[in-house]
């Protein structure tokens, strides 16, 4: 299966750590293949790199604030949070049903999430 290959200043629609949804990205640096490296949510101004398709960090820009972590509630990838010992993340991965990777600046740590 083939991937599409994006250029500097291309437009894709992803989910922004900031806003919270689905948000158009402009392309900001590309790998000579073609892969997404960089990319800003047109809204917010936040700032994500990649590293071989996996977000490594982000920067936030003028975007609303993340909800604070609640072990109760459940999350999806993508979705940003505000916790109160490592500051604001994102949601990398859903590894198990009760486990979440949460990307905090550029350190991954794993958090429970849907506890009843």
């Amino acid at each position: 299966m083939k991937t599409k290959a994006y250029s500097i200043d291309d437009r894709q629609e992803m989910m922004c750590s900031q806003c919270d949804i689905e948000q158009v990205h402009k392309v900001l640096a590309v790998t000579k293949q073609g892969t997404i490296t960089k990319a800003a949510c047109e809204t917010c101004e936040s700032v994500s790199t990649f590293s071989r398709g996996v977000k490594t960090e982000f920067a936030t820009g003028k975007g609303k604030n993340a909800s604070p972590y609640d072990r109760l509630r459940k999350y999806r990838k993508g979705q940003a949070m505000m916790h109160e010992k490592f500051g604001r993340g994102e949601v990398t991965a859903v590894v198990e049903p009760h486990k979440i990777d949460v990307l905090f600046g550029n350190e991954v740590r794993r958090l429970v999430h849907e506890q009843s």
